[in-house]
């Protein structure tokens, strides 16, 4: 299968990304960190919601590069909301007008959400399943505090609708002007506020790359507050839904990210020192 394989086009925290065969088509390479039964459940999510007509990128075969499991996958086009946000972030104040008064691109989150969310019942994963077996298996927490935690989930209402899962910027791609996810592999039927606490909790704790230039950190900082306002002000516009429950997700959402991969050693510590405030 490698000489199918071109030059590498990206990578996430469980995978690196390259040009599959010509220019419309790219593989997802598993890293060490992701056994093949997380890359069967990835193809097999978003076959799934590619079918019935969900925001997402076709897929088209689960196989092997260099011994790694592989999806081939749509290549699209264009660019990640994380570039834009980027870019939108580097711009001095003054300049900030060009995106909009309204900020557009910062809806754009808000707008998938709501779209993914009004599916329901499809045989996707148990997200409250998931969500315990990954509190159990993160580290920092104790065995009582894990219990504490997955109490206060259990307590919560069930809803059944389709949820995303990791609705960060750089799984949100644009093609002319159309938004869609990849990465579907944590993808689940739930309760929506799980998704929108796991924006909200990535915009208010997320440590921006090393590399990042001090002034977009900066901003970045004095804009945490207004993003999450512009993003929870155009779901519930949508969805005419309160999002008073989405508070109650804090916790139980934090204590799954204490297992992920793709978050620094200084964010989990943050996520750590809000679980125990709230218990």
């Amino acid at each position: 299968m490698t000489q199918m394989v071109g030059k590498k086009v990206g990578e996430g925290g469980c995978s690196e990304v390259f040009q599959w065969g010509g220019n419309q088509q790219i593989v997802k390479v598993a890293k060490g960190n992701t056994n093949v039964d997380a890359v069967k459940r990835e193809f097999s999510n978003n076959m799934l919601v590619w079918e019935n007509g969900l925001p997402a990128a076709r897929p088209y075969e689960l196989l092997e590069v260099d011994g790694r499991p592989s999806i081939v996958m749509e290549r699209i086009h264009g660019e990640s909301l994380m570039e834009h946000f980027f870019r939108y972030l580097m711009q001095p104040p003054s300049e900030k007008s060009q995106y909009g008064d309204s900020s557009e691109f910062l809806k754009i989150t808000a707008r998938l959400l709501n779209e993914t969310h009004r599916f329901g019942n499809l045989p996707l994963p148990s997200q409250r399943e998931m969500m315990i077996y990954s509190i159990r298996s993160a580290g920092y927490l104790t065995a009582s505090e894990k219990e504490r935690v997955i109490r206060h989930l259990e307590q919560l209402p069930i809803k059944k609708q389709v949820c995303h899962g990791d609705p960060n910027p750089g799984n949100i791609m644009i093609r002319e002007n159309k938004a869609l996810f990849i990465d579907w592999m944590n993808a689940s039927i739930g309760n929506p506020e799980a998704d929108l606490a796991e924006y909200v909790i990535m915009i208010r704790y997320a440590i921006l790359p090393p590399h990042a230039p001090s002034s977009a950190v900066s901003n970045f900082d004095s804009l945490r507050a207004h993003i999450i306002q512009i993003f929870c002000d155009e779901y519930r516009r949508l969805s005419g839904n309160s999002l008073d429950e989405v508070e109650n997700w804090i916790m139980p959402v934090a204590a799954r990210k204490l297992c992920a991969d793709a978050i620094s050693e200084e964010e989990k510590m943050l996520l750590l020192a809000e679980i125990r405030s709230r218990l």
